[in-house]
């Protein structure tokens, strides 16, 4: 029986979340689904670590290896509120609680020596962050000391492989450990898997008392308040804009205020510098889940549209019928973006 080991970051908001879905990631890879995939010819090995790592065109990579089914699964939650373990007590096997109030939130140093007296105890076959700042801070120290791999930002599973993107978002590579090098550690992408509770378990509490404690090298100036911003994960609607908005995109914003959405963008809108980094959807960008996205002049490349997997409804306003991303969408309208947006804007305000 395999046991996993998922860091419960508390830093920043939706982070429980976050972390909960963590556990969707865990079950697949445990149990990965069977998928097929179009491989590159392309295959590096490299010597100085344990990954063998696979390009990808399209899909999922479909190897023969597998990853051993069936897990018990560990949180590990450092300076946790009691609050926080009753929430996830019956989502997990066991919860590894460390209360050490010399540990900070930010502190990587010290939390990254944690996970790796946790494991050396237990001895875990997985161990998974979140791709958060603070985990991604946190893994690679850790890795290094487990003298381990460590597969960053993953979205998706394969058949014995993580599937991550690479080449700032132009493919996904699958990513294998060698036979037989444990612990396989990930980072995962937050908002990819999606997390149903109710697995009705009732965790065993583990208090660990943490040894090896070292002076942080980090001191604590000041905290300022960010100024309130909704995230577009957060969002159950988006009006997003791609290259054949670009001259329009600031009417985007009346169409989302009518249907109490926010506003996103694709790639190309993002590197001509008209719409900001932080509401760009895709590989290279974010995962969104809405339950609407309208996609307003997106041609829908593969970094793009897998930042949508999660989408429940999809309506694609076009000129061209044939781009890609109206072949994954509910509706399609084929025509002019202004035109659509002016319309569908003035309806919505004459039917309120």
């Amino acid at each position: 029986m395999a046991k996993t080991l998922i860091y419960f970051d508390f830093v920043g908001n939706g982070s429980r979340r976050i972390c909960m879905d963590l556990l969707a990631a865990a079950e697949k890879i445990n149990n990965p689904a069977l998928k097929d995939g179009v491989c590159c010819s392309r295959k590096e090995l490299h010597s100085g670590f344990n990954t063998e790592i696979t390009a990808l065109k399209g899909g999922v990579l479909n190897p023969s290896a597998r990853i051993s089914g069936g897990s018990k699964v560990y949180a590990l939650c450092i300076n946790p509120a009691s609050d926080d373990l009753t929430e996830i007590a019956g989502e997990f096997d066991y919860i590894v609680r460390v209360h050490d109030e010399r540990i900070q939130p930010y502190d990587a140093e010290n939390v990254s020596h944690i996970i790796t007296e946790i494991h050396r105890a237990y001895d875990f076959d997985i161990i998974l962050l979140p791709a958060t700042y603070n985990g991604r801070a946190i893994a690679p120290r850790t890795a290094m000391q487990l003298k381990t791999g460590l597969t960053a930002d993953v979205t998706d599973v394969g058949e014995g492989h993580l599937i991550r993107p690479a080449f700032d978002g132009k493919l996904l590579a699958g990513v294998a450990n060698k036979e037989g090098i444990r612990p396989l550690m990930a980072t995962i992408r937050p908002n990819v898997f999606k997390y149903t509770s109710g697995r009705g378990k009732n965790a065993e509490l583990i208090d660990h008392c943490f040894a090896g404690f070292r002076q942080s090298r980090i001191t604590f100036i000041e905290s300022r308040a960010k100024p309130p911003s909704k995230d577009i994960r957060e969002s159950r609607v988006l009006v997003s804009g791609g290259g054949g908005a670009a001259a329009d995109f600031g009417k985007l914003d009346a169409l989302a205020k009518a249907l109490n959405g926010q506003v996103s963008a694709g790639r190309k809108l993002v590197d001509a510098g008209i719409a900001d980094r932080a509401i760009q959807v895709g590989q290279s960008g974010k995962t969104v889940s809405p339950s609407l996205y309208i996609a307003i002049g997106i041609y829908g490349a593969l970094q793009h549209v897998a930042g949508l997997k999660n989408a429940r409804h999809i309506i694609a306003v076009n000129t061209d019928k044939y781009a890609p991303i109206c072949s994954m969408a509910d509706i399609v309208v084929e025509g002019d973006a202004v035109e659509f947006i002016e319309k569908l804007t003035g309806l919505l305000a004459h039917n309120k």
